[in-house]
């Protein structure tokens, strides 16, 4: 079995937090291996190469990376007060990071996990369990498996693969898996390579996040230009208002703006508002879906009976699991986050985004040395912040090169929206500067930004 010290750390997904993880393990001395299921660096991001960021490039820059960075040359710091997209993200960014002298040896594409353990042991085995090493099993693009051992594992896959159902109850609408053709990504791109899909068709958006958001302003901006564009929007709870968000309180203007133009639209009738809704059945019918369930519409409960052509489920994400069954986990049973970190992010409590400061004693598990970090840390929580990924693997790396004190001198700074909402099942209650329950008593620190939308 060896010890675990000659093994690297393994770190889960090439995207920003887990390339930030590489970079703050190297500071520490420790040896990272990242590994992609991608083929190159932010895969997923990506994805949604076509979307602009809420915050300027200052503040979508790990310090530990940029120090990379820096120290490699050649990299053109790009100009900090413009709104990136995640294209911009990806090129401008993590690829030259991820081409650093100090990483690009470190990093495997096309490496799939499919398994994290203890080597030689699997969950229920306690004896000497503490002084196992990992083992990640791996699936590459070739279709051959290969296990690595590891020291320590930092999961920041991500939840991007693992969008929620449409279907209301958690589970996929009765006919939700044969209605594929209809259905669209959380983030189609509707102005530009996708337009033909929307233009001119009838659309239902289901989601009340900024995901949503911008694909229903971008259906609006289509609207104007192509006859016969229409739009509907589903909302699971009694009212649109948490997402119309705080205007112009909000500490990102571009949030707040994205907030603003939807509530305009929604009041000019430029789209249909369905509150309260429930999607229980898709039936494909040609061209269009018929999308059955309930729902209330004009202040009046009744059945839900729509012929759409496309279906835009941006209705959140949940992490994977299964990857993880033989690893000791304590996770929250609402939101799957670490139990510790639950409270502060779960939206049955507060949704406007800001958490207080926390680090690797929040974010441990059972199996020591094993963390979940960035977006997949928070679970099925909405509103993750680049910025909190950033300090989780500070404080990680810390701890795993035995600096506690820097491992728990955690320090982060978020944004206001303006607004908080307490009932999100009900009519979101709006909660002034959202001070009573998303209040931060964070010293100054890292400045934050939002892995969501900014409007066109």
């Amino acid at each position: 079995m060896g010890t675990t010290t000659e093994h690297p750390v393994v770190v889960i997904g090439a995207g920003p937090t887990g390339l930030a993880a590489a970079a703050h393990l190297l500071e520490r001395g420790l040896d990272p291996l990242v590994l992609e299921a991608g083929d190159g660096p932010g895969a997923t991001i990506a994805q949604w190469g076509h979307v602009r960021l809420f915050s300027p490039w200052r503040y979508c820059l790990d310090a530990a990376s940029r120090r990379l960075l820096d120290g490699a040359g050649g990299w053109e710091v790009p100009d900090l007060d413009a709104l990136p997209t995640g294209a911009d993200l990806v090129h401008d960014y993590l690829e030259p990071l991820a081409a650093t002298p100090a990483l690009r040896d470190r990093i495997r594409y096309g490496v799939r996990v499919t398994a994290v353990v203890r080597d030689g042991a699997d969950r229920t085995r306690s004896l000497g369990r503490e002084r196992r090493a990992y083992r990640v099993r791996t699936r590459t693009s070739d279709g051959g498996t290969h296990d690595v051992l590891a020291r320590a594992v930092v999961d920041a896959s991500g939840t991007w693969t693992r969008p929620n159902p449409v279907g209301a109850h958690g589970i996929p609408a009765v006919g939700e898996s044969d209605a594929g053709a209809h259905l669209t990504g959380p983030l189609p791109d509707v102005l530009g390579a996708e337009r033909d899909r929307f233009a001119g068709r009838h659309t239902l958006v289901v989601g009340m996040g900024h995901s949503a958001a911008n694909t229903l302003l971008a259906l609006v901006d289509l609207a104007g230009q192509a006859s016969g564009t229409r739009i509907t929007w589903a909302v699971r709870g009694g009212s649109a208002r948490r997402l119309f968000g705080g205007g112009s309180d909000d500490a990102l203007p571009a949030r707040g703006l994205l907030g603003s133009r939807l509530r305009e639209a929604v009041d000019a009738g430029r789209l249909g508002l369905v509150t309260r809704a429930a999607v229980d059945e898709l039936v494909p019918d040609g061209d269009v879906v018929h999308v059955r369930g309930s729902g209330r519409r004009d202040g009046v409960d009744g059945p839900l009976d729509l012929a759409v052509h496309q279906v835009v489920g941006a209705t959140g994400f949940r992490p994977d699991l299964d990857m993880l069954r033989e690893v000791r986990l304590d996770l929250d049973p609402v939101v799957e986050a670490p139990v510790r970190l639950a409270p502060l992010i779960d939206p049955n409590l507060h949704s406007c985004g800001t958490v207080e400061p926390h680090g690797e004693s929040v974010l441990r598990h059972p199996d020591a040395g094993f963390y979940l970090a960035g977006m997949k840390s928070y679970g099925r929580a909405p509103t993750f912040l680049l910025a909190t990924g950033y300090e989780q693997v500070r404080s990680i790396a810390a701890a795993l090169a035995g600096d506690r004190a820097a491992a728990d001198a955690v320090r982060l700074e978020l944004p206001a929206t303006g607004v908080c909402s307490t009932d999100l099942g009900g009519d979101g209650v709006d909660g002034g500067d959202g001070a009573a329950c998303c209040g931060t008593t964070a010293e100054p620190g890292p400045q934050p930004v939002e892995l969501t939308l900014a409007p066109r």
